[in-house]
């Protein structure tokens, strides 16, 4: 079946094709107008050629948002997030997936060609051909993590510093004196502010052993991968910080593999509190990086940017928060921590 015209419309509305365009497209036009418009459009199935009124307009009213791993949970939320931002101003979302550094530069180059009004990428490697490629984009861009200070991009941090320093500080209040830091690869920017973020939770706790390994990726595998030999030893440590949730799962399941109880023999802990820390069992105690309130703001600051070229570059960043589950305290645990407590206040 042949798709209405404009020119159906009109006719069957008793309209000029002007007088159509303008009722169907908001613009100057009587009550009695728009009506008729309307009324003879969805009659006929009439559908506005989303192409054409980018072309009058100059606008696509569609954004990008790029991600190195469609398929993390953290990514999936910051999406939904964004998404409900932008649609109540009349966007579409489009999801790229940006792989390794040098193609995040290229999605980035592709994007600035008229496909999108504006961009939101939270690339996993900041690298100078990435920086290049933004400084040229076309079109506003939001970039979710950190980049340097003088590239004058909006952006949108989470804070590693502070989420190691609640977890050490929970860790070591649950009386654990010997801890592992299991991070994805460390010339990535999350695995490079989490292991600075470790060592520098660790300053506060000169008594405490650590010891750090780097996981493949910051997947599931990788981290399962990485916890094996860490934790099948006589000497193994008694909690585990994972950089991620993911990893976390994966310490969790080489936990089990090996026969070790959690939180009885091994503590775990994750980053990112997705809703997979939650579904585990046990639960993974994790950090809340706040997924949704970086995509969030990272969406309004994109509107703010399409809306005002010229306004100075913002940067936020979202607090933290520490959310306690099965797989740092039991019962045992609580009392040996109180015990610990009750002889240090005595000493």
């Amino acid at each position: 079946m042949a798709r209405a015209t404009i020119t159906q419309v009109a006719a069957r509305a008793g309209v000029s094709i002007a007088s159509a365009s303008r009722a169907l497209n908001g613009q100057i036009a009587s009550a009695e107008t728009v009506a008729k418009v309307r009324q003879a459009a969805q009659e006929l199935g009439y559908v506005a050629d989303a192409t054409a009124q980018s072309l009058k307009r100059g606008r696509t009213f569609q954004l990008a948002y790029a991600v190195a791993d469609i398929g993390n949970p953290v990514y999936v939320e910051m999406m939904t997030a964004i998404q409900q931002v932008i649609a109540a101003s009349g966007y579409r979302l489009i999801l790229s997936s940006t792989g390794d550094a040098s193609s995040s530069a290229d999605v980035v180059r592709d994007l600035s060609r008229g496909y999108v009004d504006g961009l939101i990428i939270s690339p996993l490697r900041v690298t100078e051909e990435l920086l290049t490629a933004l400084a040229a984009v076309r079109v506003p861009v939001v970039v979710l993590g950190r980049v340097p200070e003088d590239a004058g991009f909006d952006t949108v941090r989470a804070d590693s510093l502070t989420a190691m320093r609640q977890i050490v500080d929970h860790l070591v209040e649950c009386s654990h004196q010997h801890l592992a830091f299991i991070n994805g690869p460390v010339d990535t920017t999350p695995g490079a502010f989490r292991r600075d973020g470790f060592a520098g939770a660790l300053s506060a706790h000169p008594d405490v052993r650590a010891e750090s390994v780097a996981a493949a990726d910051f997947t599931i595998n990788a981290g399962y991968e990485a916890a094996i030999p860490l934790l099948d030893r006589d000497d193994r440590p008694q909690a585990v910080i994972a950089a991620n949730d993911l990893i976390g799962i994966g310490v969790l399941r080489a936990a089990e593999d090996l026969g070790l109880s959690v939180p009885r023999d091994l503590a775990v802990t994750g980053i990112d509190n997705t809703e997979l820390a939650s579904v585990v069992r046990p639960g993974l105690t994790s950090v809340d990086m706040g997924a949704a309130e970086r995509g969030r703001v990272a969406a309004e600051l994109l509107l703010a940017r399409i809306a005002q070229p010229d306004r100075a570059a913002h940067t936020v960043a979202v607090a933290p928060q520490l959310v306690v589950r099965g797989s740092t305290r039991s019962d045992t645990t609580s009392l040996r921590a109180a015990a610990v407590a009750d002889e240090r206040a005595a000493g």
